[in-house]
């Protein structure tokens, strides 16, 4: 056996008790390597996985963690993702975005760990979507602005690094707050109306194909963008119409509405999405379609 068989990838996971998180977590849990895990709460929702509670806007503690661990691949799930909330409150976004990748990658330079991190669409301004990798970013509202700050960073500290752009991203999440589709099925099923806009356009991302995708870049040790998205450029009131169609729910419920009508703080891009040619000739990436996602969701969670 030859040595690089046996010696395991050291993986360190931020944000692991967010969305993305929890399902990197069970994978990773399922293989062999060395895994560390770390969120902003005191524990994590997994009994079996060696844990350790940081702020990684703390640049003393986020850089210890890293040192300490010393590991291959730092994955940052870890993100402010109040779209509407980064607009009054910018210092904490700006932290968690943007200064806790800088931490990330002054350590990681010393190690020369490879950071894979995951961005959005929300970079472009949503005016001649969907985007390729090579797109001109040119974001709209605060958060938008701080993930392109973060990509930023990690081009200006030069460590080993892949980004991951990425949009509506929805899968069984089993703790913390329900993702898009649950919601909506949730709603339905209590009798609320609900307003779902009709010109905002993405492709939305099933959280195990994203998944996926980071394994793949880990396994063929990928840098560069790549976009991570569904199959299917959609409307959002168009996907939330599928939602109910495939989980039997009132459609009459849903209720078209302009994004301009919900008068948010913050502005969103409209013609949006990924185009994920690059990730399919460069990673092998195949998504569900929504349907098959919709039927591990209903399978998962006992819908």
């Amino acid at each position: 056996m030859q040595l690089k068989e046996i010696i395991k990838n050291r993986i360190l996971i931020f944000g692991s008790n967010g969305m993305l998180g929890q399902r990197l977590t069970k994978y990773f849990l399922s293989q062999n390597v060395e895994l560390l895990t770390s969120s902003f709460e005191q524990s994590s929702y997994f009994n079996s996985v060696d844990y350790v509670q940081c702020d990684i806007t703390d640049r003393n503690k986020t850089k210890k963690l890293i040192l300490d661990f010393c590991p291959d691949y730092i994955i940052n799930a870890a993100a402010y993702t109040n779209v509407d909330k980064s607009e009054s409150d910018r210092e904490t976004a700006w932290k968690v975005n943007v200064k806790a990748v800088e931490y990330m990658s002054e350590a990681s330079r010393i190690l020369d760990a490879h950071i894979i991190h995951i961005s959005t669409d929300y970079i472009f301004n949503g005016e001649n979507g969907p985007y390729l990798e090579t797109a001109i970013p040119n974001p709209i509202g605060y958060y938008g602005r701080t993930k392109l700050a973060s990509e930023n960073v990690l081009k200006l500290f030069a460590v080993k690094n892949t980004i991951i752009r990425t949009n509506v991203l929805y899968g069984p999440t089993h703790f913390g707050r329900p993702d898009f589709v649950k919601w909506v099925i949730d709603s339905l099923k209590n009798k609320n109306q609900i307003r779902i806009v009709t010109d905002q356009i993405n492709n939305p991302t099933f959280i195990d194909d994203l998944v996926q995708s980071i394994v793949k870049i880990i396994e063929l040790k990928k840098e560069g963008i790549y976009n991570i998205g569904g199959m299917n450029f959609i409307s959002r009131y168009d996907f939330t119409l599928m939602i109910a169609d495939f989980f039997d729910l009132d459609k009459s419920l849903i209720q078209p509405i302009l994004t301009k009508d919900l008068n948010q703080p913050a502005r969103r891009p409209l013609k949006s999405g990924l185009i994920t040619i690059k990730a399919q000739s460069e990673l092998g990436y195949r998504p569900h379609s929504i349907e098959e996602s919709f039927a591990i969701i209903k399978s998962e969670l006992n819908l």
